[in-house]
């Protein structure tokens, strides 16, 4: 609890003092004056035994005239005391004891007690008692202190401190520092929570010395901090640094002529065991006031051990001091007070037989740092300090914080008292005894206490608010812009540099801007100049766009729209077709065969397509190239893919087809999905279908068209498994001379016919024979080059022929479709096979004639294999009927058919 340290002081004889206080009821302090020399006084001090343990300081040189508490006493240099030793000098006089010390002095002691009371009364005489009190708490009535409240409040500079400033901003800002529905103030004073004016209002369930008293009988009203035992002004909060001001009474004790005391005040101090609140050690010392006067502060530090200092004050004269020295022993002297005081009183004893004249009172007491600047007028007159300067009392600093908890450890959760609520603020240990305080973050303003109550600061506004905060707050001829928890000094343009840092200044010197003119000029000359030159790139890239168009034909192929010979063709342009294939993706790429490469495009409508871009040709069929789009325009069947339209503005032209989607015959037969069943009725339908397709080209048109490149990739096929011919009438359209028959051999190895091979020439029997190769991989599926046993390469068409020949063909043919019913079919498909296969183009059957054979087959499958039932000798040709010169001329065109597969097949390997 608060309450006033009651001091007791009991005199034995002439010589003899003991000091009480209201601790534990045993003697703390005797004062022993046996003898008095010119250079030194002792003084026995008796501490219980618990509180004797560290030494006393050195001994203080004492002045040249012996002080005694009385002019009769005879001299003696000694003193005796238990467990600790106090040797008084001229500065100062200093004892911190701890532990315990013995009892009661043998002698007789002569006691006197003075109870302290909240506000003190009036002034006491007490003939033969040496008293000492405090400054800490009650301030004296006295007749002149009510007429000097101004000029007593004109002696605490430091009320108008950095924390005011804050809470004055924070109250402009127009947020509370107290609870909603409190008062924020008393009188002037700003009251903070916890703090608050009754119980409703302030963080009882923390400390009850939050609540605070507004005494309104003064005006303005005034704070009171305590409780009914002890109450003292408070003259300002600070949360940012968890302190408060109070107003306490300097201790004071006055002399007549007969060195008997005629005033003194019988506040001793404060018990502050209970309390949020301990006194600064930083921000307060222990100052004593006179000549020849010995004062003392003593208590407890952190309610366990014993504390005892002192100063001595010395002046022969008036003359002797002189106004604004430092405190050091000659007027006045000053101590500092420890940390952690959670108990203390304020003594003197000294006898001033010689001084009475100039200085009949002395003062003791805790103070802030900087508030007393000792004068003169100091020492003279009865309570003269008091009433010039103290009437309300000296200005005392206390430190105080949440004594009841610690800031939580990392990685723990937060309790549930934990008193910093407030989102933007942090927690910080208490400085002086246990406990935390809450600070706003940085950037933040206001009451951490309090739910939001940290607020962000605007610093821009405040810097025009008032100047100081343009120190505070630098910006340096920049742009201030608020954010949350800071600020931002942007420069203006044609500046540099962060403006709360450095400033801002020019971008560049006068120098370094001719310099970047320069390079800006040049700069922007060869921008102007790139620019030009893609201009004139541009038109010269349409200018050989419209060349193209017109060496490939473009002018006729309008013409021919526009007579309405051809209707079914769209003329795309490059830009198109880089769209369509998303500027010819690798990912579009359906497949790359001997002619070139094709995409798989994306039309403006929507409409899926496949575009194929042809290698490099000659400027020979350039000329051809559109009477060939005309052609193909015209094609229309139901198993070849159609062609859509083509890009003329390119230096080699482009075809765009129809996309089917359900890919190529070669991934049906050899894809990775090899184990599914394929029928031998769906195998003759897609073969039956690509024949009908390669005669239609070859004989349904104005002219006959080439495939060139029939394969199993360039046969695709829909859901139903309908084929569709795709990649044909290129070959027809141009004559390849020897390096680029070789390219071409290669993206078409195993179907190339062997003449063909030789001649460099293709002809309307080459695309029987790749048909053939093709029926071959329907019946086998095999690939056209395929790994043999051991892992070598094979041509399909050697090794079948090898094996006709020995009349073991039926060892390749897929075992998937063999059974009885199907065997002779598997015959006629492989007598057929052969035919397509004859190493002289005059010799195969035309692909009309296969495209019959293969619907006879398909529409009677059954009287095709009664028709040959119990024939398995001769071979047969591709009609059907046995013919025995047939067959020898066919015995020796297999043999050279080998032969020149050989050809195909060395190449192979």
């Amino acid at each position: 609890m608060l309450r006033r340290l009651q001091m007791q002081a009991t005199c034995d004889g002439e010589n003899d003092c003991n000091i009480h206080d209201n601790f534990g009821g045993s003697p703390s302090v005797t004062l022993h004056f046996d003898e008095m020399t010119d250079s030194s006084i002792e003084t026995e001090v008796g501490i219980p035994i618990e509180a004797m343990a560290t030494a006393p300081p050195p001994p203080l040189p004492l002045p040249s005239t012996a002080m005694s508490r009385r002019s009769t006493q005879p001299a003696s240099k000694t003193a005796r005391r238990k467990g600790g030793e106090l040797r008084c000098g001229r500065g100062r006089a200093e004892e911190q004891v701890e532990g315990s010390g013995g009892g009661e002095p043998d002698r007789m002691r002569r006691r006197r007690s003075f109870p302290l009371r909240p506000i003190a009364g009036e002034h006491h005489q007490m003939p033969g008692v040496a008293t000492y009190t405090t400054p800490d708490q009650v301030i004296p009535k006295h007749p002149a202190m009510q007429e000097a409240l101004a000029l007593a409040m004109k002696l605490i500079p430091s009320i108008v401190s950095l924390a005011v400033a804050v809470q004055a901003a924070a109250a402009s800002s127009g947020y509370s520092l107290s609870l909603p529905g409190c008062p924020d103030k008393c009188g002037n004073i700003s009251i903070p929570y916890p703090f608050g004016i009754g119980p409703s209002c302030a963080a009882t369930s923390i400390s009850r010395y939050f609540n605070l008293t507004c005494n309104e009988t003064f005006q303005p009203p005034r704070p009171m901090v305590g409780d009914s035992q002890a109450l003292v002004e408070l003259a300002d909060i600070s949360l940012e640094r968890g302190e408060i001001r109070v107003l306490s009474p300097v201790s004071y004790i006055c002399f007549t002529a007969n060195t008997t005391f005629i005033k003194s005040t019988e506040e001793g101090g404060y018990d502050l065991r209970a309390t949020p609140f301990l006194p600064s050690p930083s921000r307060n010392h222990f100052t004593v006031i006179g000549c020849n006067t010995l004062g003392l502060i003593g208590g407890y530090k952190g309610n366990v051990s014993h504390y005892l200092t002192g100063c001595y004050s010395y002046c022969e004269s008036i003359d002797s001091t002189s106004d604004g020295v430092p405190c050091a022993g000659l007027g006045c002297c000053e101590d500092a007070i420890p940390t952690d005081l959670t108990t203390f009183g304020v003594m003197f004893e000294m006898n001033q037989s010689k001084v009475w004249s100039f200085n009949p009172c002395f003062y003791a007491m805790v103070s802030e740092v900087g508030w007393y600047s000792f004068q003169q007028k100091d020492l003279v007159g009865h309570l003269g300090f008091i009433d010039d300067k103290a009437q309300r009392g000296a200005p005392v600093v206390a430190d105080w914080a949440i004594r009841n908890g610690s800031c939580p450890e990392e990685g723990k959760g937060i309790p549930g008292d934990y008193a910093c609520i407030s989102a933007n603020s942090y927690c910080m240990d208490a400085n002086n005894g246990p406990g935390y305080l809450c600070q706003c973050s940085k950037g933040y303003e206001g009451n951490p206490y309090l739910l939001n109550g940290c607020q962000d600061v605007d610093e821009c506004v405040l810097r025009k608010q008032d100047p100081k905060y343009e120190d505070m707050y630098p910006c340096r001829k920049g742009i201030c812009h608020n954010t949350p928890g800071g600020y931002l000094s942007k420069c203006k343009l044609g500046k540099r540099s962060d403006g709360t840092n450095y400033g801002c200044q020019p971008l560049r010197t006068r120098a370094e801007q001719v310099a970047i003119g320069t390079s800006v000029s040049a700069i922007a000359l060869m921008a102007l100049t790139c620019v030009l030159a893609m201009q004139v790139q541009r038109k010269r890239h349409k200018k050989d766009k419209d060349e193209y168009f017109k060496q490939n034909g473009g002018l006729k192929l309008y013409d021919e729209m526009r007579s309405r010979k051809v209707d079914t063709i769209h003329i795309l342009t490059e830009k198109d077709i880089k769209k369509a294939t998303d500027n010819y993706s690798e990912d579009r790429v359906l497949g790359i065969g001997g002619h070139g490469m094709v995409y798989r495009g994306t039309l403006d409508d929507n409409k899926e397509v496949a575009i194929k871009k042809s290698k490099v040709i000659n400027d020979k069929w350039r000329e051809e190239f559109v009477n060939e789009i005309i052609i193909l325009s015209q094609i229309n069947h139901r198993n070849i893919v159609r062609l859509i339209g083509c890009c003329l503005d390119v230096h080699v032209p482009m075809l765009v087809y129809e996309f089917v989607s359900n890919g190529t015959l070669s991934e049906f037969l050899h894809g990775t999905d090899r184990r599914s069943s394929i029928p031998l009725d769906i195998r003759l339908k897609i073969a039956t279908q690509s024949a009908e397709a390669l005669a239609y080209l070859h004989s349904s048109t104005s002219r006959t068209i080439l495939h060139g490149d029939f394969k199993s990739a360039n046969i695709l096929l829909d859901d139903q498994h309908n084929a569709k011919v795709a990649d044909f009438g290129a070959s027809a359209l141009k004559s390849m001379n020897e390096s680029e028959f070789i390219m071409f051999v290669h993206g078409t190895l195993g179907y190339l016919d062997p003449e063909s091979f030789i001649s460099h020439c293709l002809t309307d029997e080459s695309d029987v024979y790749s048909f053939g190769v093709v029926l071959l991989e329907l019946m086998t599926r095999k690939r056209a080059i395929y790994a043999n046993s051991i892992n070598e390469k094979e041509s399909l068409s050697y090794s079948f022929l090898l094996m006709f020949d020995q009349n073991i063909h039926r060892n390749m043919l897929d075992r998937e479709i063999m059974d009885k019913e199907t065997m002779v079919v598997l015959e006629k498909l492989s007598i057929l096979a052969a035919n397509c296969l004859r190493p002289r183009g005059d010799d195969r059957p035309t692909m009309k004639e296969v495209a019959e054979c293969l619907q006879m087959i398909r529409r009677h499958p059954m009287h095709a294999a009664s028709d040959h039932k119990g024939d398995s000798s001769a071979h047969h040709n591709y009609e059907g009927s046995p013919s025995p010169s047939t067959a020898v001329h066919f015995d020796e065109t297999i043999y050279k058919s080998i032969e020149t597969s050989r050809l195909v097949q060395d190449l192979v390997r």
